[in-house]
């Protein structure tokens, strides 16, 4: 991809087909949404990627069973980070 190029989408000139812009995403290591304004999350690591589709796999009283176990992780972390300060 030439500066030119990069220019003129800056610019609004022109737009990136959508096989350009998810190359430019992927070049980037963020998510087609958030590049298109879509969403403030940068970028998941390949990690939390792998967990989220195997947690879409499994099934819905499993995922109910995470999704509690997860949340009270997280209540807790916020609970000890809110009394630490």
């Amino acid at each position: 991809m030439s500066r030119e190029i990069i220019g003129r989408y800056e610019r609004n000139e022109v737009s990136p087909s959508v096989e350009v812009a998810k190359k430019i995403a992927d070049a980037l290591q963020v998510t087609l949404d958030y590049l298109a304004g879509g969403s403030d999350k940068a970028n998941f690591d390949k990690h939390t990627l792998k967990l989220i589709d195997e947690i879409e796999e499994l099934e819905p009283s499993v995922k109910d069973k995470l999704y509690f176990l997860a949340n009270a992780i997280i209540r807790n972390a916020k609970t000890g980070k809110a009394y630490s300060h």
